[in-house]
């Protein structure tokens, strides 16, 4: 979910996109790990194991010959810190878990992201040490209209990030209440 690095034209509106389909993703996780367990701490847990299985395919496509930079880790940890302490300061309560926990991801993660971004190698750079071949004419991606609607994708990303991790935090909880009758 990294290799929004390398989309030179589309960047940014990978990176809303990326940050959005991220902070969905712990959301539901997380949020089920945590409720089902019942203990905070286990959203931050499950982040870890997350960020561990990332840079284990980081790994894989280094040792395929593509750069350092091919995937950039997303940072799951803090932001999954912060649903685990909406639930620990409510008193263990599932519902501001859900509102709370969720809007917080949903803000934070992009944020987060964007910070580990400011440490890797500019694209401009990497692009060039590792040329793509010309794309026939019909191929040719259309250039991207930035900053038309949006100039800040740590905004689009939170805002949309926040209404949209509220769902699936819903979502989450409730497969932890599933019954089979």
């Amino acid at each position: 979910a990294g290799d929004y690095i390398f989309y030179t034209d589309w960047m940014w509106t990978s990176f809303v996109v990326f940050s959005v389909s991220q902070s969905t993703m712990l959301a539901v996780g997380a949020i089920y790990y945590m409720l089902f367990t019942g203990v905070p701490g286990t959203a931050t847990y499950y982040a870890t194991i997350m960020t561990i299985y990332t840079w284990v395919a980081k790994g894989a496509w280094f040792a395929l010959g593509y750069p350092y930079d091919f995937v950039v880790v997303p940072v799951w940890i803090p932001s999954a810190m912060l649903l685990d302490l909406s639930y620990w300061a409510t008193r263990r309560n599932k519902h501001a878990a859900i509102l709370i926990g969720g809007t917080m991801v949903g803000l934070s993660l992009p944020l987060f992201n964007m910070f580990n971004l400011l440490l890797v190698r500019d694209p401009l750079e990497v692009a060039f040490k590792y040329p793509r071949p010309t794309l026939p004419a019909y191929m040719t991606p259309i250039e991207p209209l930035v900053g038309k609607f949006y100039n800040s994708p740590v905004a689009l990303g939170s805002g949309a990030g926040a209404v949209l991790t509220v769902p699936m935090a819903a979502l989450g909880a409730k497969l932890n209440t599933w019954t089979y009758r």
